[in-house]
């Protein structure tokens, strides 16, 4: 029988800090293939070669923002064709920007406040600075921090302002189609991509599966990042569902297993 046929998105050479996405996708594209024929593109070919494949994988393609016009022809083309995309393009967060920290706060969930007028920086808490980035940000790509003084003249046009918080360490939480897979946190928060396995607590999980369950993707990979408060608490820091990093080398050999079988039975489903 043919077996499906994917076309897996990934950019090899992309220098991220901290991470090799290349080593990453090319473990993952050889598990991969036990199961499906599988070509991978750069993220600017995406849209010339999907025709030819029955579904499309989305992986550590690096920052849209640095190729934005492409990924948006690519969103639009993929949805006016029914193109399979795996992670599904029907996400509320990364994947459209950054209005969704707005919404959250808005909506009173366990979030960093957040806003995005000069009107509103009454609403935030008081802090000794303040954490200032592009809505269409990632990577930390854009992102500088404010006085109070300094803020009330920055210029706060297309961006988001959060107070800067004082945290133990940030964790987050691996989910495929709404299943929770591995957590990871940062022991020292300095060194943001230095991690080790998290064990959650059941209020842990609780968290991020609110998060999950929010958002509306049935296929697909989302990674919940979160940051502990001095006090204990947690707060969402990103809701990334666009192509997040795995950090698979870092979690056991059965829990990789574990994560490629998920993904495996998703993608198959996606295909059904």
């Amino acid at each position: 029988m043919a077996r499906p046929r994917i076309l897996y998105v990934t950019d090899l050479s992309y220098p991220a800090r901290g991470r090799r996405y290349g080593d990453e996708d090319v473990r993952l594209t050889a598990r991969l293939r036990e199961r499906f024929d599988l070509a991978l593109a750069h993220p600017l070919d995406a849209t010339a070669l999907m025709d030819a494949f029955d579904a499309v994988v989305v992986r550590n393609s690096g920052p849209v923002l640095h190729y934005q016009a492409a990924y948006q022809e690519f969103r639009t083309e993929a949805l006016r064709r029914g193109t399979r995309v795996w992670t599904q393009l029907t996400g509320l967060a990364d994947q459209i920007g950054k209005q969704y920290l707005l919404d959250l706060t808005a909506a009173g969930y366990p979030v960093i406040p957040t806003v995005d007028r000069r009107e509103d920086l009454h609403l935030l808490p008081a802090a000794d600075r303040y954490a200032v980035k592009p809505k269409q940000g990632a990577d930390s790509i854009g992102l500088v921090f404010a006085t109070p003084e300094e803020l009330a003249t920055t210029p706060l046009g297309g961006v988001l302002v959060q107070p800067r918080i004082d945290f133990r360490h940030e964790v987050s939480f691996y989910f495929v189609d709404r299943e929770f897979q591995y957590a990871l946190y940062t022991p020292d928060p300095e060194r943001r991509w230095e991690l080790a396995v998290h064990r959650p607590s059941a209020e842990d999980l609780a968290f991020a599966q609110r998060f999950v369950d929010w958002n509306r993707i049935d296929h697909g990979i989302q990674r919940v990042d979160a940051c502990r408060t001095r006090e204990g608490d947690l707060l969402l820091v990103e809701l990334e569902d666009l192509n997040p990093y795995l950090s698979l080398d870092l979690v056991d050999p059965a829990t990789q297993d574990a994560f490629v079988a998920a993904m495996t039975a998703s993608i198959t489903r996606l295909l059904a």
